[in-house]
């Protein structure tokens, strides 16, 4: 049952997770090496990316398909997802020297609370040097009542530091943003959506826009991935 554990309700009440170290070290170099040889101009992408980013064609790469499926992430995706669902697209971003700035916004859940979660899976050590995330911890969480958010006030965000390996999964309503890499030091990231199996339909109509080529079907249990403490 989710939030049935103290692990899951932290998790449900905070909106998000960081696994620390999560990647197999062993396999950083070589994703870093699939990041840069996937990089490909906006042009090249079906709607045009942003001007002050490297995005990164990655999503049939082996290792980046086991990053995807890593138990800990697979774990935490179920909890926040609460029934089965599957990945529906990964792909490469990092901020350029100067670039990657946001203002705080949430990417939305689609039919209903809960049924995307976010990934970004850190092949950089990063921090507030080099553009990292910014996150407003509970902030999924709304009442009908409650007033507009204002997405310029940032006095609930945190922005976050740590290590190459370390991976944010994060509820898609959860109030977040990139930052500035003022520094210019590379902050090379994966980005994982997992849709609700619910989801699916809607997924297959936007493949082609999404430039999105390895295959969607398998599916994922929470059951068969327990949250641990």
């Amino acid at each position: 049952m989710p939030g049935s554990t103290p692990c899951a309700r932290q998790l449900h009440q905070d909106g998000y997770a960081l696994l620390r170290q999560a990647i197999p070290a062993a396999w950083l170099a070589g994703l870093r090496n699939t990041f840069d040889s996937g990089v490909r101009p906006s042009s090249e992408w079906p709607v045009p990316r942003g001007v002050d980013w490297r995005h990164s064609l990655l999503d049939t790469d082996p290792t980046v398909q086991a990053v995807c499926r890593l138990p800990p992430l697979l774990a935490v995706a179920g909890e926040l997802i609460g029934e089965r669902f599957f990945i529906s697209q990964v792909e490469g971003r990092e901020p350029l020297a100067n670039g990657g700035h946001q203002q705080l916004h949430r990417d939305l859940s689609a039919q209903r609370p809960g049924d995307t979660a976010i990934a970004l899976v850190y092949l950089d050590d990063y921090g507030p040097g080099n553009g990292a995330t910014r996150i407003a911890p509970a902030s999924h969480l709304s009442a009908p009542d409650d007033p507009p958010v204002d997405f310029a006030d940032e006095s609930r965000s945190v922005q976050l530091t740590g290590s190459a390996g370390d991976i944010l999964i994060f509820d898609a309503d959860l109030i977040h943003a990139g930052s500035l890499n003022a520094t210019g030091a590379r902050r090379r990231t994966l980005l994982i959506t997992y849709f609700s199996e619910m989801l699916y339909a809607s997924h297959l109509e936007t493949v082609g826009l999404r430039n999105i080529r390895m295959d969607t079907s398998e599916r994922f249990d929470p059951a068969d991935f327990p949250l641990r403490p």
